[in-house]
Formats: structure tokens, sequence, C-alpha cells
């Protein structure tokens, strides 16, 4: 049996050699409350050990009851000084769970006022914390973080001694991704994730990292 809409105008909707007309999409973003952190770390010290935390987000609950992480990005590294031979660095997202003291250190980023939404009427973030390292790894707090990463990005740089080297683009490298439909990272209360380093970063290498975080905060999910 064949079905027909009809639109708001009049005008049926068919199927098949009856499609005469087109039936118009709009595309929405999903609700709740939107937010987005973007921001990029001091210089940080030659040689920092592998599994350091260089941004932590934790996130407790009040009238939303979740945080649902869409997006997590590098958005670039700079290169502040090397002088001998380079090797592998990169981050990684790892969730934390029964967080129950905020970690300290680097740089503690304002998250009430108008702060951090994506639209002036939403109220201010949930995120208990959030902090970005400066010169080296954030204190941990009291946390547990999952055994395995949820994504990661990992550069080769180069094998020789450097002596001259021009700038590395790396433009919106994902280290985590459900802006197209997949499944985000759902927290809940006392939840939230870090961003580690993934090895001992090279002999002598500085540099500076910049992160971008795209979530909501609902009600339920």
């Amino acid at each position: 049996m064949a079905i027909q809409l009809q639109g708001v105008g009049g005008n049926t909707l068919g199927a098949a050699e009856d499609a005469s007309v087109p039936i118009h999409v709009a595309l929405h973003g999903q609700s709740g409350n939107a937010y987005r952190y973007s921001g990029f770390t001091g210089t940080i010290g030659a040689a920092l050990g592998a599994g350091s935390e260089l941004l932590q987000f934790r996130f407790v609950t009040g009238t939303k009851t979740k945080c649902v992480v869409r997006k997590i990005m590098v958005d670039g590294i700079g290169i502040v000084a090397v002088a001998t031979a380079l090797g592998p660095l990169g981050f990684m997202v790892k969730p934390a769970r029964t967080w129950s003291v905020a970690g300290s250190g680097g740089t503690r980023i304002a998250t009430t006022g108008d702060n951090l939404q994506l639209r002036q009427a939403n109220p201010a973030s949930q995120i208990n914390d959030l902090g970005i390292a400066t010169t080296g790894a954030l204190t941990a707090g009291t946390k547990t973080l999952d055994a395995n990463a949820i994504g990661q990005v990992l550069l080769s740089i180069g094998t020789g001694a450097v002596t001259t080297y021009q700038a590395i683009p790396m433009p919106d490298m994902t280290l985590f991704d459900a802006s197209g439909g997949g499944a985000p990272l759902v927290l809940g209360d006392q939840e939230g994730f870090a961003i580690l380093t993934t090895h001992v970063g090279p002999a002598a290498l500085t540099y500076v990292a910049g992160f971008t975080i795209d979530w909501l905060e609902v009600a339920a999910f």
C-alpha cells in the first residue's frame, strides 16, 4: 500500500514515480547546552615523561546530569627549541572515573560567567575543573584513569640531529570525534578525561600544544 504525506503548504509528498515534490531537511545541533574550549599550553619542558597529564577535564553534576563530549582535537603544536635527535611525540585521551579531588598546577580555566558557552543565554558550564599545563605535568588529583586510551595522535618528527627546521603544520588532528553521529563520550558525576603524553619527550625538545574540546551538558542521555 502506498504511503503519502502532505506538507504544510498542501503539496503531496509521494514515492517512486509519484515523487514529484522533494522533502526539505534541515540539520540542527543536538539538544542541550553547548560549550567549547580552545587553549594552548605554556612551553613544555624537555623530555617530559610518558603519561604526563597536559589537560584535565572534570564534570560534576547539577541541573544537568550528563556531559556529552563530541570532539577533542590537537589543533596545533609549535617546536620551541631542539638541539638533538628527535623521536616520537604524541598525545592520548583517557577517561577518568570517581574523580573526587580535582588536579592542580598549570593554568586552571575560568568556567563561570560568560565563558565557554556557545550561546550567551546558556548557564555556566558544570565543568568543575579544567586545567592545562604550563611548563610541566599537571598534578593528578584523586581519580582513576582507564587503562586504555579512547583516542590518540602520534607524530614522527625526525630521526637525525636537528639544526634547522621549518614549521610543522598540524591542523585539527582528532583525538576523539563523535560529531558526525558516532557514539560520544558520556560523563556522569565526578567523571572526566585527561590528555596525556604517549612517550618520553625527545631530549632537548620544548614545545607548545593547542587543544580544542566540544561538548554538551544535558539533563538525560
